[in-house]
């Protein structure tokens, strides 16, 4: 508990200066970077995703999510609310056999984040939802920021958007004579930095997948994570990716592939 108290206020302090030091460094140029955290898309998105992801021991799980960006103004605050649910399907040697290749709903997510004019970050949070019989609801605060080149010419460097965020899990549910999960309390952390390979086309690094601490546990799920990108037109996008692990005193996944299809209007 001493840990998880020192996390979030580790974020509330770092989004509160950050915050308070926006009027000063916004618009002035670090490293040949300047602030684009309040630089957002006015559209809606509709996102399809794929993923087949491999857990060790010959099991594998496969997921269909749909996952939707809604832009939000209240007054002078800026922000996005992003939906998502998902539909997983788990097959392998380890499994219940009637249980096998069944697609099932699993979870959703709401996840809420802005800011105002001047702010070198967003802050925010999300809940999530389990939708089957086992599980347990979490709920967590993030902080997020974003810099681009200051030269609006070609440059490889696309943008550098690091976000952290803190899950604390509550209410677990499990399957009547099944022992209930233990309560999850993690940290994840997303140093996402994308690449400009032409002028539609970008490799974005721990885009999808972040490094995870399990703090409930101990333990660290650190992953190699990179997904290419082409934009098709303007309210079109497709993207493949692909995620190993590294370091996994943690357990996720061993490796995943995933994929989606973006839709602006």
């Amino acid at each position: 508990m001493a840990f998880l108290r020192t996390i979030i206020f580790f974020l509330l302090c770092i989004s509160t200066a950050l915050v308070s030091a926006a009027e000063q460094t916004s618009s002035t140029s670090i490293l040949g970077l300047v602030n684009t955290s309040q630089d957002r898309s006015k559209d809606h998105t509709l996102e399809f995703w794929g993923y087949h992801d491999y857990e060790g021991s010959q099991n594998y799980v496969d997921t269909l999510k749909l996952r939707y960006y809604n832009p939000v103004n209240i007054g002078d605050w800026h922000g996005m609310v992003r939906l998502d649910t998902a539909y997983t399907a788990a097959y392998g040697p380890q499994l219940p056999a009637q249980s096998t290749g069944t697609f099932s709903a699993n979870n959703a997510m709401l996840t809420i984040w802005g800011g105002q004019a001047g702010w070198i970050a967003n802050v925010g949070a999300r809940l999530f939802a389990p939708l089957g019989n086992t599980g347990q609801w979490l709920a967590g605060p993030q902080v997020s920021t974003s810099f681009k080149p200051a030269d609006n010419g070609q440059n490889v460097l696309a943008d550098i958007s690091p976000l952290a965020r803190y899950m604390i899990g509550f209410n677990a549910k499990a399957p009547a004579g099944s022992a209930l999960p233990p309560l999850a309390s993690r940290l994840e952390l997303y140093p996402t930095v994308g690449l400009n390979l032409g002028p539609s086309t970008q490799i974005r690094f721990w885009d999808e997948n972040g490094a995870v601490y399990n703090a409930a546990g101990g333990g660290w799920f650190v992953p190699i994570d990179a997904m290419l990108t082409q934009r098709l037109s303007k309210n079109l996008l497709i993207a493949i990716g692909g995620a190993k692990q590294v370091i996994q005193t943690y357990q996720l996944y061993d490796w995943s592939v995933y994929g989606k299809i973006s839709l602006s209007f």
